[in-house]
């Protein structure tokens, strides 16, 4: 079978996921959730308990969770090297801890945005606290990953990497949230309006609003959710 990768919209991280897999070239389908109101439930839990995407299902039916252990995955099936590197090479080492770095502290610094914005009747001072904690953090590993980035047009070498995915799914939350200009860190900015240019990223960004693009060819469209579900979800306990 072909792997299925579970995907969120609005503005879910694993539209990088969706990139990669344009990138990679190998056969695919997608799943699509709303995070909003799909994936705040106990039917949804049965294929993620956290309520959280990305998930894979892979091509021999197993169910996978986690950014970092979907993008190993995709590195172990990538046997021309085009979404990553030669294993015990230092670039394979770089992406690795550019994607740890990108998974942990980078994404996580945005929790206390999303938290803000979700709650249900908050009362003003936590609002402050959250906005006001959550915009030091982002503005702070932003900082760091802009100290990161060398002088090459991605952020290993001439060509979009895992680490490129990983990062492009969660950059435009800086916009979203409103948190500082991105010109402060030209660097990242460059990063970013260069792999917003490339096909895969526009096909993966088309797709999550809901549009039929022609992408590589790898895409072979959509399974429901609900099917998804039924066939690959886990009972709860």
């Amino acid at each position: 079978m072909k792997p299925i990768l579970v995907y969120g919209h609005p503005l879910g991280s694993s539209m990088g996921l969706v990139s990669a897999l344009e990138w990679l070239g190998q056969p695919y389908m997608l799943c699509r959730v709303d995070m909003l109101s799909e994936m705040k439930n106990n039917a949804y839990a049965r294929i993620n308990r956290r309520l959280e995407t990305p998930a894979l299902i892979t091509d021999e039916g197993q169910l996978l969770t986690e950014t970092m252990a979907i993008a190993l995955w995709l590195e172990a099936r990538d046997k021309e090297r085009r979404i990553s590197f030669s294993p015990i090479t230092y670039d394979a080492d770089r992406m690795h801890q550019i994607m740890a770095f990108l998974n942990t502290g980078f994404t996580g610094a945005f929790s206390p945005l999303w938290t803000a914005l979700e709650m249900e009747s908050p009362d003003p001072l936590t609002l402050e606290i959250l906005r006001k904690y959550g915009r030091e953090s982002v503005i702070e590993r932003h900082d760091r990953l802009e100290e990161q980035i060398g002088t090459t047009e991605f952020l290993i070498g001439n060509k979009p990497s895992l680490a490129d995915a990983v990062f492009i799914g969660v950059a435009r939350w800086l916009d979203f949230h409103e948190v500082e200009n991105s010109s402060r860190w030209p660097k990242i900015e460059k990063l970013r309006r260069t792999l917003e240019t490339t096909p895969a990223v526009q096909f993966a960004t088309a797709i999550e609003r809901g549009e039929t693009p022609e992408g590589s060819g790898a895409f072979h469209g959509h399974v429901p959710l609900t099917q998804v579900i039924e066939e690959f979800g886990k009972p709860i306990d």
